[in-house]
């Protein structure tokens, strides 16, 4: 009979993608699958997870005051989809509430605001207290669509994001390249979420702060397509960039013990839809997470 592992190597195959996944049982850091769980691969939008809990954890040093507002010039912020950057008019928000949008609805300009609000070394600082050394984040999405611009010799960064949807066209790209552009495991994002989940990073308040938002993320065509069951929870952010496609989250059944997973993509193919991938990312995480469910001791 075929393994867990084998399975979710297969199901990478079929879909046309590299894949990378690790899962662990939060509360046993023995219970844990892996696929290439310890080689480095692109962050993409998973970035704003670790940006997220350097700002909880700036706020319970009391540094940050969640509730102050800022007054932000949608026009004048870094593109995307969502969030802040499609409005017309001026808006004012309260710090954790750009947070809150960063993270749900993965708005490209509520993270650069608050990047800029903690910095880098923040982060970094956070990172490396929890002894996640291969984890490394390289500016904010800002930075990374100013290289794009540059390698992809275009004007805009609508242009570039043309360029990387032509599968005619070689482009090799520093977003590409975990060396260049921020990285991780998903052995280490596996290891972070689970010590999130334990409380052993933030204070209670941040803690459940973390678990709320997670859980409001509004995209349904990754992991939480695998548990579409009443009762389960899915926290996760998902990130995405041309090739790339990849979600961490932790998934909760009603009276089991969480496990936390990560699965990150890097596809064959350029388009800008790939359902395929998507469905893969969400077959492996349920393939894991169930080898790796367990009830709670009564």
């Amino acid at each position: 009979m075929s393994t867990a592992t084998d399975r979710i190597r297969a199901v990478f195959a079929d879909a046309g993608c590299s894949g990378w996944l690790h899962a662990r049982r939060c509360s046993d850091e023995e219970a844990s699958l892996s696929v290439h769980g310890e080689e480095r691969v692109v962050l993409a939008s998973v970035y704003k997870l670790p940006l997220f809990l350097a700002f909880c954890a700036e706020v319970d040093a009391g540094r940050i005051d969640p509730t102050s507002e800022l007054r932000i010039e949608p026009s004048e912020c870094t593109p995307g989809s969502t969030g802040i950057a499609t409005l017309r008019d001026p808006v004012t928000m309260s710090r954790r509430d750009i947070a809150a949008s960063m993270m749900t609805v993965s708005d490209n300009a509520a993270a650069d605001v608050l990047l800029g609000e903690i910095g880098t070394v923040a982060v970094h600082d956070m990172l490396a207290r929890l002894g996640l050394e291969h984890t490394n984040i390289v500016g904010g999405t800002a930075d990374m669509y100013r290289r794009l611009i540059e390698e992809t010799d275009s004007h805009t960064t609508v242009e570039a994001f043309r360029a990387l949807t032509d599968n005619d066209a070689a482009w090799s790209v520093s977003a590409y390249d975990p060396a260049f552009t921020s990285a991780t495991t998903a052995e280490e994002m596996t290891r972070l979420l689970a010590a999130v989940w334990a409380g052993d990073v933030l204070s209670t308040e941040q803690t459940g702060f973390v678990r709320h938002v997670m859980r409001s993320q509004i995209w349904p065509h990754r992991i939480a397509a695998a548990f579409p069951y009443r009762g389960v929870s899915v926290a996760g952010k998902t990130g995405t960039i041309g090739i790339i496609r990849n979600e961490v989250a932790v998934v909760e059944f009603p009276g089991e013990h969480p496990v936390a997973v990560a699965v990150f993509t890097r596809a064959a193919r350029a388009e800008p839809s790939l359902p395929v991938v998507d469905a893969a990312i969400g077959e492996a995480a349920r393939i894991a997470v169930t080898e790796l469910r367990a009830p709670l001791p009564v």
